[in-house]
């Protein structure tokens, strides 16, 4: 081993970033190898005739607790949705509120017809089990299934079909909500304790934020990994690299083909995202928009512009649209299907939005089956000298990859 330890991370999105970042803070110089020209994997932001787009929706939770020990947030310029949501039911919107957040909602919330006053009240006691981490017990254990949980909680069909399956199924890419309790409670108590946010530049600000910590020449772009060679890798230029630690942060499938493994048989969590740019937002607020007449294309919308007015020019509006069939792939047929459901919730003014971009992730998130089976429980050491993190090591969270990535930097630090 050399006197000063080197260690090469393959993959510059947010685990391998966060790993690169514990380690530099520690003293160990690091090397971040990147087969695209730009950090973040699938947490990005590009511009467009002037808007914002993610890489798909995304959402930040500020509840998060890695990454409220990670990231700078006042530095994010983070801008909230309103807690709760707009459910679409019987030809009109309807809002769903936290009580406790925005009380000028209660009422029109009690009445809604989404749920009966009972399910409002086991939204508040679902939230305090969740804080107080004893959901998956209240739900019969950490395997069942996030709809088994709510079926166990007690909720009736209303309040789960038209609000809780809506949500949670796009917050998991998982229409049937068999994703396991334990995710479930994590992130809904990430919802509970604190925000959904959008940074003020775009989700692409937490990968920059992370990379701008570390040296300058700390990170090479353009530099796919062809293969492992024991401590060495090779680049598909032939360039061989040396280390004493190396880590696979990549996504879950990149790394089995690099531990020379097949990748696992089950598919990734698949998501697909319109987005429109319109004259007036046809919603005002910072609001998620939920289908919950289970009709249509739709699953998800959101006036991005309004939650933050950033991801717009001044005078327009950013629209984004994620279908409920994440599967899909959107050709003219399926556009105008979208269209047509979205001129029966806003009208002919949807006939002059311009469609702007389609985001289609075949890996948008790692497959149910391929997560750790507890948080925390998957082991960063593979074997000696070589390392792993990454969403799918924890749970499959924007968190998890930042907390596996700082898992395994742990790891280095007590070998090395």
């Amino acid at each position: 081993m050399s006197a000063t330890p080197r260690v090469i991370i393959i993959g510059a999105g947010l685990a391998g970033l966060a790993c690169a970042k514990h380690l530099v803070r520690h003293g160990l110089a690091c090397t971040v190898v990147e087969a695209s020209d730009e950090v973040g994997g699938r947490v990005h932001t590009d511009r467009v005739d002037g808007f914002q787009l993610d890489r798909g929706f995304q959402v930040f939770l500020t509840g998060y607790p890695e990454a409220a020990t990670v990231l700078d947030y006042p530095a994010l310029h983070l801008r909230s949705f309103h807690p709760g949501a707009l459910v679409r039911y019987a030809g009109g919107f309807h809002r769903i509120s936290d009580p406790l957040r925005r009380p000028q909602d209660l009422f029109s919330s009690l009445m809604s017809p989404i749920g009966s006053l009972r399910d409002k009240l086991t939204i508040f006691r679902l939230r305090q089990d969740a804080l107080n981490h004893r959901l998956c017990a209240q739900a019969g254990g950490g395997n069942r299934t996030t709809m088994e949980a709510l079926e166990a909680y007690g909720f009736s069909p209303s309040m789960r079909d038209r609000f809780l399956r809506p949500f949670l199924g796009g917050v998991f890419l998982d229409p049937t909500l068999s994703t396991p309790c334990r995710l479930f409670a994590h992130v809904w108590a990430a919802f509970s304790r604190g925000a959904i946010a959008l940074p003020r530049a775009g989700m692409g600000a937490i990968p920059a934020q992370l990379a701008s910590s570390l040296p300058a020449d700390a990170i090479r772009l353009r530099a796919p990994v062809a293969h492992l060679d024991g401590k060495q890798l090779v680049l598909a230029s032939g360039e061989r690299l040396s280390a004493d630690a190396l880590v696979l942060a990549t996504d879950y499938a990149t790394a089995a083909t690099l531990r020379g493994e097949d990748a696992p048989a089950a598919p990734a969590r698949q998501a697909t995202t319109l987005y429109f740019e319109a004259a007036t937002p046809p919603v005002t607020g910072p609001w998620l928009l939920l289908n919950g007449e289970q009709q249509g294309p739709i699953g998800t919308a959101c006036v991005l512009s309004e939650v933050a007015p950033n991801y717009a020019p001044s005078g327009r509006a950013l629209i984004s649209v994620s279908l409920s069939d994440q599967t899909m792939s959107v050709g003219e047929t399926q556009q105008q299907a979208v269209r047509a459901q979205l001129r029966d919730w806003f009208g002919a003014a949807v006939n002059a939005w311009r469609h702007l971009r389609t985001d289609h992730l075949s890996r948008a998130l790692p497959p149910i089956a391929s997560l750790a089976a507890e948080q925390g429980s998957s082991s960063p050491h593979l074997k000696s000298g070589l390392y792993q993190c990454g969403d799918y090591c924890d749970t499959g969270t924007l968190d998890g990859a930042l907390l596996s990535g700082r898992h395994a930097a742990d790891a280095i630090l007590a070998d090395l």
